[in-house]
């Protein structure tokens, strides 16, 4: 009867074998399906195909398909200021009446909207009118690839590609390319916008980061705690402590924070605020803790609002104050 049964050496080798196989599998799943996990374009259901327009909103705009480099094609969306903005509530600007439209648009800074991993553009149109009548910017709105209804699959390389496309629209433009450009990221678009900044130093004018990280590796046991023993295996690296040096150090940075975000702890912000504020000197440093200095001509700040979420810190009292006041700071 013994000769049927297993001996203990056989049984734990087939145990081992089980065990690394399986451990083997979902190393494979999860680092070729990781994409899936750090871009869920698809959440909330429906995403993919019903995006909002301006017009729902009350915002002339333009349907701007951008072509990428690798063949791609980008569903955005442009608002461009105009000398009447068609709103009782909008910043009054002055202007000539020998100005045309498309000089005043060229007067004005540009922002380009870098969303974060989940929903679409369409979802944040409600900011984007915040820019366009509080601020009189105008917006360029990104749709990442794999996202509503741009073409193809999201991916680290695949956003900057889309980013970079962007702003040579914005650079080429007859109109737009006179203006400051104005960077707005919140989440993982904070790590695009600081990547794009990073590889254009002369073309960007200011940067806006909300609730964003230092790097995507370092996030995965806040954000995937049953992942974290192989956070190694994270391939999608989003590096923005790295690149935050190579941004001049005359390109003001605002950055606005969560305290209460559960999904990118505030640490992440507080190092990132760091880099920066070493690039400004030890005065930066000292303003900072008391969080109460005003914004000037090419000053960056940081601002931490305290019963801030992940998804609510930009409805927080003082945030758009704040984004106001930068924007006219460094327009």
């Amino acid at each position: 009867m013994s000769k049927f049964i297993p001996s203990l050496e056989t049984f734990a080798k087939g145990t081992f074998a089980t065990a690394a196989g399986v451990a083997t599998l979902g190393c494979g799943l999860l680092y070729y399906g990781q994409n899936y996990l750090i871009y869920p374009s698809a959440f909330p259901p429906g995403s993919r195909t019903e995006v909002a327009v301006p017009t729902e909103y009350g915002l002339e705009y333009e349907d701007l398909p951008l072509r990428t480099p690798d063949g791609f094609t980008l569903r955005c969306y442009l608002l461009l200021q105009r000398k009447e903005p068609g709103n009782d509530r909008a910043l009054h600007v002055e202007y000539t009446e020998e100005q045309t439209r498309e000089e005043f648009t060229s007067t004005r800074p540009t922002v380009i909207m870098f969303h974060g991993n989940g929903g679409n553009h369409g979802h944040r149109i409600p900011l984007a009118k915040i820019f366009f009548y509080k601020m009189r910017c105008n917006v360029l709105m990104l749709s990442y690839r794999g996202y509503g209804h741009s073409e193809g699959s999201p991916s680290e390389t695949g956003l900057c590609l889309d980013a970079q496309t962007a702003l040579d629209y914005i650079t080429s433009h007859p109109d737009l390319s006179k203006t400051p450009v104005v960077l707005y990221g919140q989440s993982i678009g904070g790590a695009v916008a600081i990547h794009l900044a990073s590889r254009n130093p002369s073309k960007i004018a200011a940067l806006i980061l909300e609730n964003t990280f230092t790097n995507l590796p370092r996030l995965v046991p806040n954000a995937l705690p049953l992942l974290s023993p192989l956070s190694f295996l994270c391939h999608q690296k989003w590096d923005s402590a790295s690149k935050i040096p190579l941004i001049p150090r005359t390109t003001p940075i605002l950055m606005l924070s969560g305290v209460k975000d559960e999904v990118v702890p505030r640490e992440h912000m507080q190092e990132l605020w760091e880099i920066v504020s070493r690039r400004q000197g030890a005065k930066a440093r000292d303003e900072v803790q008391t969080q109460d200095a005003e914004i000037g001509r090419g000053k960056s700040k940081y601002i931490e609002f305290e019963r801030g979420t992940h998804n609510d810190t930009c409805v927080q009292h003082g945030y758009w104050n704040a984004v106001t006041d930068f924007v006219a700071s460094v327009a």
